[in-house]
């Protein structure tokens, strides 16, 4: 008999996107490949404790379960229950935000020497800051919005020009977005028209990061794109987001059961605007060394139609509702098959950097 590969599920953690990582580990655990893989799910609470497995399997059947960190010290201080689990293949991590987007955990799984699904150290981090994305997708020739960022030293001196929503607007216009830097599904986003809305929205986002952008507001449509693979990946089809008048896809229109927000796949636009939205998302992932799979945002600006790039990710939803399998599901790989190409592509690439030498022979 074949022995199956041993998948380690990790979710939780400690972002702002807890329960979207829940919700997200409970629909690949019910998906898997059950003949080909064996699944170990790995809750990491929210307050950064390694759950057992069996309490593990509790939280996915039913997302509101709580357990209490025995350790004085969180985020994963009980890092040696790993070795109660099973000896792992490979791990899928779905842990969303800080720590499991940014290029920490990737970091771990590379110093105890395990694949692992989705970007490498780099790639992660990179991702994960809006500015360096922007600025690389920049040097390809791919559009995004003008911005101005703002560290938190600066914001700490009144007289900075950059907390002035005067200067700030006389640049990018009056009509502004200021976001965390380093955040995901729009936890901490606002739109702003005016000084007070702008002051407000300044001190909301620092409390989510030390690096805050402000950006000229694009409208239009906003349009996603996924990407599945290594050094050829396949680029999906195009969703686009149907909102409401007068709102953006905020994090409760992508979450919440009342959302005001709908998905269209595929998007109903022309072919020329199609393949220009695919061709950026390739780019994007390629200058940005993606691996695994990324979901790419951009918006369709109304005055003019041009694509301009919104932002990375690169651990899209795995919700029912989620964008990133949906899009493949169209594309002809439905969710399971999906997953088993991810974990794929994940032993692909630590076979091949296991070939590479660093040191001289």
């Amino acid at each position: 008999m074949t022995r199956k590969t041993q998948v380690g599920l990790i979710f939780g953690g400690n972002s702002s996107e807890y329960e979207v990582s829940i919700m997200s580990g409970h629909n690949i655990y019910k998906a898997i490949d059950k003949s080909k893989f064996d699944v170990h799910p790995i809750w990491i609470t929210n307050d950064g404790y390694i759950a057992s497995e069996q309490e593990s399997l509790k939280v996915l059947a039913n997302a509101e379960y709580k357990i209490k960190n025995p350790h004085q010290v969180a985020n994963i201080s009980n890092l040696s229950e790993l070795a109660n689990f099973p000896e792992l293949d490979v791990f899928f991590s779905i842990v969303h935000g800080n720590l499991g987007e940014d290029g920490s955990l990737q970091g771990l799984f590379r110093i105890i020497d395990k694949p692992f699904v989705g970007d490498d150290v780099l790639a992660a981090a990179v991702t994960m800051d809006k500015e360096f994305t922007k600025i690389l997708a920049q040097r390809v020739g791919v559009s995004v919005a003008e911005w101005i960022s703002i560290k938190r030293f600066e914001y700490e001196d009144e007289q900075n020009a950059k907390r002035d929503y005067d200067q700030v607007s006389a640049k990018l216009g009056h009509d502004l977005f200021v976001k965390p830097a380093n955040q995901g599904s729009s936890v901490g986003v606002h739109h702003v028209t005016n000084k007070q809305e702008f002051d407000a929205a300044l001190a909301d986002a620092f409390r989510y990061d030390d690096k805050v952008l402000i950006e000229e507001t694009i409208h239009g449509t906003e349009v996603e794109t996924a990407v599945l693979g290594n050094d050829h990946p396949i680029v999906s089809g195009v969703g686009q987001i149907i909102n409401a008048e007068g709102t953006f896809y905020s994090y409760e229109n992508k979450y919440d059961v009342n959302s005001t927000t709908s998905l269209q796949i595929p998007a109903d636009l022309p072919e020329e605007t199609i393949a220009e939205i695919r061709a950026n998302a390739l780019k994007v992932y390629q200058v940005t060394e993606c691996s695994g799979m990324a979901r790419i945002d951009s918006t369709l600006r109304k005055s003019d139609q041009k694509v301009i790039l919104t932002e990375v990710n690169s651990l899209p939803g795995f919700t029912n509702i989620s964008m990133y399998p949906k899009l493949f599901e169209v594309a002809g790989i439905p969710y399971t098959e999906l997953i088993t190409k991810l974990i794929t592509e994940a032993q692909k690439r630590y076979e091949h950097k296991k070939s590479l030498l660093h040191k001289i022979d």
